[in-house]
């Protein structure tokens, strides 16, 4: 699954763990880094090594908690919000070759079965 989708955001110039990282950061812009590995639960040393070459392409930029100047929050720059909205449709796309090849029923369960999958393994001791 993870191949098509990085074949059709390979167009957008993104990875799929880019794409969700971008997804993510403009939902929760402000967001520390071990929040958002929980979110993700990603170990937070895999989320900066993700998010590396995302704030040297100038997408993300870490600064200083306004609230806790030793803390440091995630934002989305004008960029990255560009290139996320410039992959979206290549999302879509990549969602829709999916729906054709397995059926709308089979790619409703399999999404539903990993929401299940990823629910069971964000409890403490999953």
């Amino acid at each position: 699954m993870s191949t098509i989708f990085d074949q059709y955001l390979q167009r957008a110039g993104l990875t799929v763990t880019q794409y969700g990282l971008l997804g993510h950061l403009k939902s929760f812009d402000g967001i520390g880094i071990g929040e958002l590995a929980d979110k993700l639960i990603m170990d937070p040393t895999t989320l900066t090594r993700n998010l590396r070459p995302l704030q040297r392409q100038g997408l993300v930029v870490l600064a200083p908690d306004p609230r806790d100047r030793r803390s440091r929050c995630l934002h989305l720059t004008a960029r990255g919000r560009a290139a996320f909205d410039r992959a979206v449709p290549e999302w879509m796309r990549a969602q829709r070759h999916i729906e054709k090849t397995l059926g709308v029923p089979n790619a409703a369960a399999l999404n539903a079965a990993l929401d299940r999958m990823l629910d069971l393994l964000a409890k403490p001791g999953g």
